[in-house]
């Protein structure tokens, strides 16, 4: 997949840069292609900042391990992958209170709601249940 510039390679910089642990999922992109998007689009590599991504950047083959204990879930490629997961296992498996931020709008944020999500869908208004 194409990772040039994409957004998710900044927002998982500056959730890493806060020391957040990223278990980043894309059907599409290799680890080594996004280590390789940190390094020259970010300046960020075990050169720059040495073991910062062996610690907090993990990348898994399986969204529902990426999700795992997580506290928040954050949708920041257009995969139609992401319109069909089932989030009701995301949310079951996550700490609570468990948050989902959509980036790109694919996700029936209505209906994550429903399940206990706080979402947040970029372009939309924050409504609470």
């Amino acid at each position: 997949g194409d990772v040039r510039e994409t957004a998710a390679a900044f927002v998982a910089r500056d959730l890493i840069e806060e020391q957040a642990y990223v278990h980043a999922y894309d059907p599409q992109v290799a680890r080594e292609s996004m280590l390789q998007e940190f390094k020259y689009t970010l300046n960020l590599s075990d050169e720059t900042k040495p073991g910062i991504l062996d610690k907090y950047f993990i990348t898994e083959t399986d969204p529902y391990v990426a999700a795992k204990d997580a506290h928040a879930i954050a949708v920041v490629t257009e995969w139609d992958e992401f319109k069909t997961l089932d989030y009701q296992k995301l949310y079951d498996s996550m700490s609570k209170p468990a948050f989902l931020f959509d980036g790109r709008n694919v996700v029936d944020a209505d209906k994550c709601r429903q399940i206990g999500f706080q979402v947040y869908s970029i372009g939309k208004p924050v409504t609470m249940t």
